[in-house]
């Protein structure tokens, strides 16, 4: 898909004991893209961002980040090559303020005045998390822990955003808003974005290209926009059903594009 990805994961297999979580999957992030696994609850999407992380290792395959073997590296080290997970439930520091939590982000910087700037984007993304600066952050809503976790993380200047389900829980009207500030996030700071989620139409809609998950394994990519135009995908992942005699028929066959 991309000549230089940021990110090239290659026949990945990785385990839960003996149960395989995700089955020889491969994957690219072009640099400044936004790329979308898609798929239903258990198909292995959060697996494939944990091993691509540095939270769990592979059985088999590899992960290049950067143009750098990242398989084995632990998660820390991943972090200060440029690589920022936000996952899912998105396990802010409950306990401390909000700002405290940004800090956090910033953690391997030494830039007062540049960690100082960031916040500020931050809270120009997010203008209530100014608002709540000084509270607690598990006082937060549903909706503004998710957008406290994002800007954590952009606290630490990714190259690369890992973006695990950040629409869990949330008001459609929330979707939305954290959703445009996802593209503004790529459009203006140039941040790659991986982003594992079950609303495919929100997710279609925000990024450029898309896998399908099906049981551990991809069974069908392409760019978001003709993804969008696929009947079975509307069918079966944004509940269009085609009712016409062609629907019927794909109906009766039910595995679409299973191989």
């Amino acid at each position: 898909m991309s000549v230089d990805p940021i990110l090239r994961v290659s026949n990945i297999e990785t385990y839960y004991g003996q149960i395989q979580a995700i089955r020889s999957v491969s994957l690219e992030v072009p640099r400044g893209r936004i790329v979308a696994v898609l798929g239903a609850n258990g198909a292995g999407k959060s697996t494939i961002l944990r091993t691509v992380s540095g939270l769990m290792d592979p059985e088999r395959g590899s992960v290049s980040f950067d143009g750098k073997d990242i398989v084995h590296m632990a998660p820390d080290l991943v972090m200060r090559r440029g690589m920022c997970h936000v996952p899912e439930g998105r396990e802010i520091f409950p306990f401390l303020t909000v700002s405290d939590n940004l800090a956090m982000g910033a953690y391997t910087r030494r830039d007062i005045d540049g960690i100082a700037r960031d916040m500020d984007v931050c809270f120009s993304y997010f203008p209530v998390l100014r608002e709540r600066a000084s509270q607690r952050a598990g006082l937060l809503s549903g909706g503004e822990q998710q957008m406290l976790a994002i800007s954590r993380a952009l606290m630490g200047r990714p190259k690369l955003l890992l973006l695990d389900e950040p629409s869990l829980g949330l008001s459609p009207i929330l979707v939305t808003q954290i959703f445009n500030i996802i593209r503004r996030i790529n459009q203006e700071q140039g941040v790659s974005i991986l982003l594992v989620e079950q609303n495919a139409h929100i997710a279609l809609k925000t990024a450029d290209y898309g896998y399908i998950l099906e049981v551990g394994r991809i069974v069908l990519q392409d760019e978001c926009r003709v993804l969008l135009e696929r009947e079975d995908i509307r069918e079966f992942y944004l509940g269009q059903k085609d009712t016409g005699v062609r629907g019927a028929r794909r109906w009766k066959r039910k595995k679409l594009w299973r191989s």
